[in-house]
């Protein structure tokens, strides 16, 4: 059922400039056709409830507290739209319901069309690909963003240190016996045998390689470009007494050499880059012996997205992941096909667990707040942050985004 709208004006409300009252109707016009929630709209000059409500009862308010909204969402669009929250322009009293809602429209805000946010985005596009993931990008990529520091993500990921999604495989889970049933079906899907030596690529901070050790008469060798979850890592592994079965590498995927009975990588893919898919694969195959398994589980973008995200700059690639990129399911395969002899043999979607884990981080991470400002974050990281962590459950809950195990087997020769 459509909503009404009422218009209630305001007697001091500031004037607009051409562009914000451009911007304002077309943002108004689109949420009063959206489908699948309520929005209710209010700024200093009226209030209105617009939308369609849907069947799960999705609602949230957008208050706009700054004019200044209005020209971010002319000129950097879906962007601007985000950056403005950064600036605290708009609130809301639901982010995570609010973004869900705006994800069944396809877009998040209006505008983008404009000459204007062309420009932007052109900017943007050049700015993310200078960011390119060469051996010297890539370490510099990561560092900003995992050597934030590991008291922060001790905050609020559980004691298993896992920055993946949890595999919920009991509606009673706790997000730790989450993160542990993932790590055991990944361990299941590798196939582990006595005396396999297993290649990581993406330590983190240690969890897969502590439960791997801990649960299976395993080697292992994990390397990570991040040097706070380097010292991390190495500390995890000498206190769990696993250290003369754990080969901790500070080296890059490109310059790893050997051959490995059964390779896993944990949401690593997504710092690959496009440019650089066919080498990470290639450099798979090549790591892997004849008859090994290699298990990945990354995010991906679904293909009817793909080619439209292909071109842009979202805010998690300016924000939040330099460098960063999603693969489509069938990139990955393509690039599997042309540099390797790996063959699918299955694949798993996820998505849901992910949309249940980034709510429990959430919802650490909100509890924290004063501890994270001890650490010396402002306000501005925070509602970054918090922005962060609803625009990904939103889009994990609308399928947006995927989450997906992928095992490849390598012939025998």
């Amino acid at each position: 059922m459509s909503t009404t709208a009422t218009t209630l004006p305001h007697p001091a409300a500031p004037s607009l400039s051409w562009l914000q009252r451009s911007a304002r109707g077309k943002m108004l016009d689109w949420l009063a056709t959206a489908d699948g929630g309520v929005v209710r709209f209010s700024d200093s000059h009226q209030q209105r409830t617009l939308g369609t409500m849907a069947e799960d009862g999705l609602q949230a308010s957008l208050n706009v507290r700054e004019p200044d909204f209005y020209s971010q969402l002319a000129t950097g669009g879906s962007l601007g739209f985000a950056e403005s929250y950064l600036r605290n322009h708009w609130q809301t009293d639901d982010l995570t319901t609010l973004l869900r809602i705006l994800y069944r429209n396809d877009r998040q805000a209006s505008g983008d069309t404009s000459w204007i946010a062309k420009l932007t985005r052109r900017a943007a596009r050049y700015s993310h690909q200078l960011a390119s993931n060469t051996l010297r990008g890539s370490r510099r990529n990561i560092a900003a963003h995992y050597d934030l520091s590991n008291e922060f993500f001790d905050l609020f990921l559980d004691s298993t240190g896992m920055y993946s999604s949890a595999y919920f495989a009991e509606d009673t889970f706790s997000l730790r016996e989450a993160s542990e049933a993932k790590l055991q079906r990944i361990c299941e899907k590798l196939d582990l045998q006595p005396q396999d030596h297993v290649l990581e690529i993406g330590t983190g901070w240690g969890g897969f390689a502590l439960h791997a050790a801990q649960n299976y008469d395993v080697r292992l060798t994990t390397t990570t470009i991040s040097s706070a979850q380097y010292q991390k890592a190495g500390q995890r592994f000498e206190a769990a007494g696993i250290a003369d079965r754990v080969e901790l590498l500070d080296s890059d995927y490109r310059d790893l050499v050997g051959r490995y009975d059964k390779l896993v990588s944990i949401e690593m893919i997504e710092a690959v880059g496009e440019r650089f898919l066919k080498t990470f694969f290639e450099r798979c195959g090549r790591l892997l012996k004849p008859g090994g398994r290699f298990v990945l589980q990354g995010i991906v973008m679904p293909e009817s997205r793909y080619d439209a995200y292909r071109q842009g700059v979202d805010f998690i690639q300016k924000y939040i992941f330099p460098g960063g990129f999603l693969p489509s399911v069938a990139a990955m395969q393509q690039a599997v096909g042309q540099t390797t002899d790996l063959r699918l043999h299955t694949i798993e979607d996820l998505s849901p667990h992910y949309a249940r884990t980034l709510y429990a981080w959430r919802q650490r991470f909100m509890r924290r707040l004063d501890d994270v400002r001890r650490l010396g974050f402002d306000d501005r990281f925070i509602r970054m942050w918090e922005y962060y962590l609803c625009y990904c459950e939103a889009a994990f809950s609308e399928q947006a985004v995927r989450v997906v195990q992928v095992v490849w087997d390598k012939p025998k020769r």
